[in-house]
């Protein structure tokens, strides 16, 4: 997989961290969730964004190009 493509897959992940935190919020304002419950999904789900994040930005700066440009020695 090339490494723009893992990014963009990354990207994604991280886009549905932040739905799962605005889901949690929906969640707690009808009453589905303890203000704790809340807290604690809310820190996980912001911590894995931030994570995935950051493995983005790591990504994005190394040399790495991904398995794609492999080159396989002929014999």
């Amino acid at each position: 997989m090339a490494l723009e493509n893992f990014v963009q897959f990354l990207a994604t992940a991280k886009g549905s961290a932040a739905e799962v935190r605005c889901q949690l919020y929906v969640a707690a304002d009808q009453g589905y969730l303890q203000e704790g419950d809340f807290i604690e999904l809310n820190a996980l789900a912001a911590e894995t964004g931030n994570m995935v994040g950051g493995l983005m930005k790591y990504l994005r700066g190394s040399g790495y190009k991904g398995t794609k440009y492999k080159t396989v020695a002929k014999k």
